[in-house]
């Protein structure tokens, strides 16, 4: 679906803050958000530390306070909604929002639901382990809402996230489109779980949708903007 994008004076109305646990998604979310929501207020926080920190036992329970400060401080510069960025922490969407008292929203959610839309068979690509859970919880939340039952596969992908965590944005898209290859011919939806992965989809040649989180997650973001 194609969306309209807002009208400057309903977007200079409202302020979004943007949740981000790497730098490196930043710029393409910002360029989205300047194409379809022009003369939006934005703020953007960063911890960079989120997502390790996941995977660490002695850590990984400051993660829902950090995240309701960072949202608390959203509310305090003005923001009417707050957008997560990484999936790794969308499932934690709903009670940073009760905490805050601030809604915020799942830029893979729209992505979620088209992969669910019609059932079938949908595979999950991360470059994360800390990912891919809380995406297949998504799918199968999405899925629910929607009265389809998709059989779900994922595969995280070796040696991806290590390359582009050392600057090497070839390798990792290479590896990524490696594996989206690899799967499609079994997949009706191949879903690409992390925002960071995005890039590696052009890369892939295939004949199955391969599904992002940036371009629809914004599309609906302007919606709501657009809606008041």
């Amino acid at each position: 679906m194609t969306s309209t994008a807002p009208s400057s004076t309903s977007a200079a109305a409202t302020r979004v803050a943007f949740l981000h646990t790497g730098a490196v998604v930043i710029p393409p979310v910002m360029e989205l958000v300047g194409e379809q929501l022009p003369g939006l207020s934005t703020v953007n926080y960063l911890d960079d530390r989120i997502v390790p920190d996941l995977a660490d036992p002695a850590r990984e329970a400051s993660v829902p306070d950090r995240l309701a400060d960072l949202a608390a401080a959203a509310k305090s510069a003005g923001a009417d909604v707050l957008m997560f960025t990484c999936s790794s922490i969308s499932h934690l969407a709903a009670s940073t929002a009760e905490k805050a008292g601030i809604p915020v929203l799942r830029i893979d959610e729209a992505m979620a639901d088209e992969a669910v839309a019609g059932g079938g068979k949908v595979t999950v690509l991360a470059t994360l382990p800390t990912t891919l859970n809380p995406t297949l919880a998504l799918l199968r939340e999405r899925a629910e809402l929607a009265g389809t039952q998709p059989e779900l596969s994922s595969e995280v992908v070796p040696g991806a996230f290590e390359a582009v965590a050392g600057g090497d944005r070839a390798t990792h898209d290479r590896l990524v489109a490696e594996a989206i290859e690899r799967h499609a011919p079994d997949s009706d939806v191949v879903v690409l779980a992390q925002a960071s992965m995005a890039s590696a989809a052009e890369a892939s040649q295939v004949t199955v949708p391969v599904l992002t989180s940036l371009r629809p997650g914004i599309a609906r973001l302007a919606e709501r903007v657009q809606a008041g």
